[in-house]
């Protein structure tokens, strides 16, 4: 292992604005026009084949139910045994290549999303999961640009983490990658999450079954495309869509199962680290689990906070794609003596969305991502309609004519407890209580004990003693925290990511600590004097 190796240390991607005019914005309509007049079929790919199966399903912009725009294939058992055998097959050689050439395979990729593949993977993620311009360009350009740079970044700081050594004995850390293959079971709602999450293990030599989630097909092509273009070798990374509970079925029973790196629902999540459990004695060794789950993630504004911060903060956080986030702002508390001018300013900003298909670029709100969904956040507020303690401020509206579209929601309740300052919805819907100024304290203690979750949140004041005791009192209500701004937008190796509690193991994706996770250490004595007697000196 060569550490003398430097590659340069890398800075996080240019943001751009597609601002009216800009070359960026001309080129992002005409390849989003040029992928409407396409029809992609979307394969599995196992062992670097395209695989079209029996059976596809048609894609639709969640927007546009009447276009579509390709269909995806759909595996079965005996693919997922095929994308197994062929991780396996490839482990050997990609696990001995030296780091150095794997990581010019990933900076590769960061450079395919960033130039040449650009338009591309954001026009994908515009029509797939609808997204407007600049949530796509935070997403699947910036953010996944830069999981790929820091990634191998943070592979080098690791693997020149070496322990101290003497005149006479010499100390080595391998960081060996994990013995069997990981799986990769990732989500509809960034591009970035769904890449990183079999890149970094790979990274780390391990060879990996990966499982988008249906709704990201149509981008996760695009994902395969760019990786197979970077040079990854066949079999690194297998991608199989199939039957949740039949892929489970094959992978957790394996032998070789080594590790799953996970972004989805908790009950999923929970469900999976039982059934690992109660297979553990099938295992070659223990496998690694890594997940970030959900959120219902909070605002919490103190009297001193600057009004026209904290409705940035609940408009942007709230809202933005859709409150499709884990790390949307859900819930929120304010002080009575700002609640009026909160309450007018937000309002006033919500009425002036617009809503519509994210090729038009002045929309801010999209759809959201599938039948499913838009049923599910459907039912919440026909809840909050029929209940006694909520009412809603503004939107509260739903129509799956065109596209599933909800109107963006404030909801105002009575009830700290309230079903939805409870519950996730993983909506456009933003329930808010308003307290007492002088129940400050008591307020904090509320929010911590008000959820499962600890993903994200947001603390709103001018006033430094009311932030340093809300930091202490909310210390573990969330992974991230965020101090006069909305609660999402982590950036890679400035803001690494995770919660705790019933949001994940706080594996922190965009920073080392993840990377760790992918690989098993094994360290190297070698005795450059060794003893050719056994007795001691205190035995004479």
């Amino acid at each position: 292992m060569n550490n003398a190796f430097h590659f340069p240390i890398p800075e996080n991607e240019i943001t751009y604005s597609f601002a009216p005019e800009s070359k960026e914005r001309k080129l992002l309509q005409e390849e989003i026009a040029y992928l409407r007049t396409q029809h992609i079929n979307v394969p599995l790919y196992i062992c670097g084949k395209e695989i079209h199966s029996g059976k596809k399903i048609a894609i639709f912009p969640p927007h546009d139910l009447q276009h579509q725009i390709g269909t995806y294939a759909v595996g079965n058992r005996e693919h997922v045994q095929m994308a197994i055998d062929a991780a396996l097959a490839a482990k050997a050689k990609w696990s001995a290549m030296p780091w150095t050439e794997r990581a010019k395979i990933f900076l590769k990729a960061a450079d395919l999303v960033s130039e040449k593949w650009r338009y591309k993977i954001l026009a994908s993620t515009m029509l797939g999961q609808s997204k407007n311009a600049y949530q796509a360009e935070i997403d699947a350009a910036c953010e996944l640009a830069d999981f790929l740079r820091f990634n191998v970044y943070f592979l080098e700081k690791i693997y020149a983490d070496q322990p101290s050594s003497t005149v006479e004995i010499s100390n080595q850390v391998e960081y060996r990658p994990l013995e069997g293959f990981v799986f990769a079971l990732t989500p509809f709602n960034f591009t970035a999450i769904a890449g990183n999450l079999f890149a970094a293990p790979a990274l780390m030599g391990n060879t990996i079954v990966w499982k988008p989630n249906e709704a990201q097909a149509y981008s996760a092509y695009f994902l395969m495309e760019i990786f197979k273009e970077a040079g990854l070798p066949d079999g690194v990374v297998n991608m199989v869509i199939a039957d949740g509970p039949e892929v489970g079925e094959v992978i957790f029973n394996d032998k070789n199962f080594a590790g799953l790196h996970f972004t989805g629902s908790t009950k999923v999540f929970k469900s999976l680290w039982k059934t690992i459990g109660n297979n553990i004695d099938i295992y070659k060794t223990y496998p690694r689990i890594v997940g970030e789950t959900g959120g219902k993630d909070f605002v919490m504004a103190h009297h001193s906070a600057d009004i026209r911060v904290l409705i940035t903060a609940l408009a942007r956080g709230a809202f933005e794609y859709q409150g499709q986030k884990c790390s949307a702002a859900s819930r929120a508390y304010i002080p009575n003596s700002i609640w009026p001018a909160v309450k007018e300013g937000l309002l006033k900003d919500i009425a002036s969305f617009k809503m519509g298909p994210p090729e038009n670029f002045e929309n801010f709100i999209n759809a959201v991502i599938d039948k499913r969904a838009y049923n599910r956040i459907a039912t919440y507020l026909q809840y909050i309609k029929a209940s006694e303690d909520a009412e809603i401020l503004i939107g509260g509206g739903y129509d799956d004519s065109k596209g599933y579209f909800i109107e963006p929601t404030v909801v105002l309740t009575t009830n700290p407890k309230f079903k939805t300052m409870c519950e996730e919805i993983f909506g456009p819907v933003l329930t808010i209580y308003v307290y007492d100024d002088d129940q400050y304290e008591e307020t904090l203690k509320l929010v911590d004990e008000t959820s499962e979750y600890a993903l994200t949140g947001a603390i709103i004041s001018e006033d430094k003693f009311a932030l340093l005791q809300a930091l202490k009192a909310l210390e573990n209500s969330a992974g991230n925290i965020y101090i006069n701004d909305k609660p999402t937008g982590a950036v890679v190796n400035q803001q690494p990511f995770g919660g705790a509690r019933s949001s994940g193991t706080n594996d922190k994706a965009g920073s080392y600590i993840n990377l760790l996770r992918w690989v098993s250490a094994r360290t190297i004595k070698e005795n450059l004097n060794p003893p050719k007697n056994y007795p001691y000196p205190f035995m004479d």
